[in-house]
Formats: structure tokens, sequence, C-alpha cells
């Protein structure tokens, strides 16, 4: 058995040497810089991956590479990376969008049998089989979003201010006084005190 970490806090940018380890069977890839251009040499002896805690964020094509690269791998761990939806990492997110993506994820690579910390059940594996390719996450295209956000000129922002008072130059102020006491008299926190002691 041939194993091999390389984790050392976001220095790992490269795996070309890997190559050379073509009986490679663990590799611990957890906090380094990898991203959505990682690209693994053929390893058909790898049955564990980690990349918990990089940088990467387009699961499918991670996926299809992996199928494609590692048709043994068993154990995948993704947990701290934008593509792992996981509630701890993002508040956005929570159990049934982790639970798609491990569909999606099982659908991709249908010999895992550990996804991030749990054991894969037979249950999900099934579910996976029929609905896996339908829970793919669909993010809209970046040239379409900057579009739509350059369409949305600064001057006409959100302002609960009436249009009258949006002018900064053309403003009214009111001054005045005002005459009340408050005795406390029907204060909740002075249910106690008698009318006598104020």
């Amino acid at each position: 058995m041939c194993s091999f970490l390389i984790s050392d806090l976001a220095s790992c940018r490269s795996l070309e040497g890997l190559k050379t380890f073509s009986y490679l069977e663990e590799l611990i890839l957890d906090n380094n810089l990898l991203g959505n251009d990682l690209l693994l040499p053929r390893l058909p002896h790898l049955h564990t991956l980690t990349l918990n805690k990089n940088q990467i964020t387009e699961l499918e094509s991670l996926l299809d590479h992996l199928a494609e690269v590692v048709p043994s791998l068993q154990y995948l761990s993704l947990l701290g990376n934008v593509a792992c939806p996981n509630e701890l990492v993002c508040k956005e997110k929570d159990e049934d969008d982790y639970q798609r993506y491990r569909y999606f994820v099982l659908h991709k690579l249908k010999n895992l049998k550990f996804l991030d910390t749990r054991q894969v059940t037979r249950k999900e594996r099934e579910e996976a089989l029929v609905r896996g390719a339908f829970m793919k996450v669909v993010k809209p295209k970046d040239a379409k979003a900057s579009s739509d956000a350059a369409s949305i000129s600064p001057e006409m922002s959100y302002t609960p201010l009436p249009s009258g008072s949006r002018d900064l130059t053309n403003h009214r102020g009111i001054l005045g006084k005002c005459r009340y006491i408050y005795y406390g008299k029907h204060s909740e926190g002075n249910r106690f005190i008698r009318d006598d002691q104020l």
C-alpha cells in the first residue's frame, strides 16, 4: 500500500509529480489552494481521496474527471469547498441541499462507499440511480449575471425615502417641541409599585 499526504496549508497548487506514483492508494490533499483546474494523473489503484478545505466550486467537472482518472475510488471527501453545500460552512445551505449533493455525487461516482463523513446507504444509492442526474446545481452564467448587474444603474438603487427627499440640495427640516411627561403608572415594569410611591 502506498499512501501520500499533501497538506501544507495553501502551498500545493500543482499535482504533476503524482504521475510517477501509479500504485498510489490513498491521497490526502486537504487545506491547499486546489481549485476547479485540478487535474489528477491516472491513478487506477487510488481508493481514498480527500480534498477538504480547498477552492473547488464546480462539482460536475470535478466528478467527471475523477470518474475518468480514478476508477477504483471508494472514499471521497469534499468538505469545506463551495462545491459541497455543507450547512456548517455556508449558513444558506441546509440538510436537503447536502442530501441532493450526495445523490448527484453518487450518480456520477457509482463505486463510492463513503462520501465526506458518512457511509453510503443502500437507499441513497437507489435514489441516486433514479434521481441523481436531476440533482445538479445549476448556476447562472457569469456573462448573464454581469449584464444584469450592469443594467441596474447605481442611480436607480433602492431607497426607502420618498422621491422628493432624495435630492440633498432641496430639503426641508422640521423643528418642534413636545411637552409630554411620562409618569410610568401603566408601565409593565412598575406593576409592583403603588401609586403613592411614585
